[in-house]
């Protein structure tokens, strides 16, 4: 059975509980995500308790954002533990963008284009030229060109980023949620199917699975509805 490309987000209070979620959930999904909190918390070692035996693969999701020669030298410490994915804000930049990707040749640089957590309101007080799904293509076609080889997007942007990035890039979306799922403090959201359909190829869910009382059944559960709905996962 391929496992469902869907990255769990181990939003979890302590390490134990991250590497028990993580070990539920990896026979179902193709990837784990680990946080700014929980790294933050208990280092690289959070890494490998979450990848466990099975070596599932790590979304490390940092969000760096800092000069070129900072994000270069973070990239560069983390790339050692083998972080599939690793992200960076793209408002950073082309050079930032550039010096990561540079700095992580064998992870997946994935730049962060719009929070889904932000409303078009948030775009103007924050003085970045919306509406949101112009944003997120300009900050997307500025990303690839600087080496980031992955791209972190609302599933609503997906369709536009895609026509703009053409198939080589991988699209990740946040804000997935079954249908019926609070959406808790995202914005712009869609189910997990509508996601894939729009063009996503990781879709990132968390309280959905992590906050059920079996993560692994939650986390099967939604494999086995994208396997019948798309046919190929």
């Amino acid at each position: 059975m391929n496992l469902a490309p869907i990255a769990v987000a181990l939003d979890a209070p302590d390490l134990e509980t991250a590497a028990r979620w993580a070990t539920l959930v990896t026979p179902h999904v193709s990837t784990v995500k680990v946080g700014l909190e929980l790294y933050l918390r208990y280092g690289p070692d959070v890494v490998a308790s979450v990848r466990g035996a099975t070596g599932v693969q790590v979304f490390l999701d940092l969000k760096l954002h800092d000069i070129p020669a900072t994000v270069a030298g973070a990239a560069r410490a983390v790339s050692r533990l083998k972080p599939a994915y690793l992200t960076v804000h793209a408002v950073g930049g082309a050079s930032m963008i550039r010096a990561a990707a540079e700095a992580a040749p064998n992870t997946k640089i994935a730049a962060v284009t719009v929070l889904t957590s932000l409303a078009e309101d948030d775009l103007t007080s924050i003085g970045l030229a919306g509406p949101a799904l112009d944003a997120v293509r300009r900050l997307s076609a500025l990303a690839v060109e600087a080496g980031a080889q992955a791209l972190v997007c609302s599933p609503m942007e997906a369709a536009a980023v895609r026509a703009e990035v053409g198939p080589e890039v991988t699209l990740i979306t946040p804000g997935v949620r079954p249908r019926g799922a609070a959406t808790q403090d995202q914005a712009r959201v869609a189910t997990p199917e509508e996601a894939l359909a729009s063009g996503a190829d990781l879709l990132v869910i968390g309280r959905p699975i992590t906050a059920a009382p079996d993560p692994g059944a939650a986390a099967a559960g939604i494999a086995a509805a994208l396997r019948r709905t798309s046919g190929s996962v």
